[in-house]
């Protein structure tokens, strides 16, 4: 099996569709850090909304701008480790990390990595 492909487990019975692979640690760590870097994008593009659409407030800006900016830099973090711990193709690194640019993109493409197995820890 190539690394990065998905992995499609079939019953050897029935020929029935059985479950994905489980969630290694480290994927689960990007899963949890993919959505809290999407999180504190929300927060902060609310924040934009009622700092600069309805001039009320701040404070959105203030404290989402620092959480994303620990979340943002977290999320590279994690990329790269999990780069190298799950063994990850080129590609996969350099779709996580640009991932991170647009709003709210990590959780699209964390649910894309969990389906193709790319969060499964590795059977050699």
């Amino acid at each position: 099996m190539r690394p990065g492909r998905a992995v499609r487990l079939q019953c050897p019975l029935d020929g029935t569709r059985m479950p994905p692979r489980p969630l290694s640690a480290t994927g689960r760590v990007f899963a949890a850090v993919a959505f809290i870097e999407a999180f504190t994008w929300a927060g902060l593009l609310v924040g934009m909304g009622l700092k600069y659409g309805t001039q009320t407030t701040e404070l959105g800006v203030w404290l989402f701008g620092r959480l994303h900016g620990v979340a943002f830099l977290l999320y590279i973090v994690v990329s790269l480790f999990a780069w190298i711990r799950l063994r990850w193709p080129l590609w996969a690194v350099l779709v996580a990390v640009l991932a991170a640019i647009p709003p709210l993109t990590t959780i699209p493409v964390e649910m894309w990595f969990r389906r193709r197995g790319l969060l499964s820890a590795r059977h050699d």
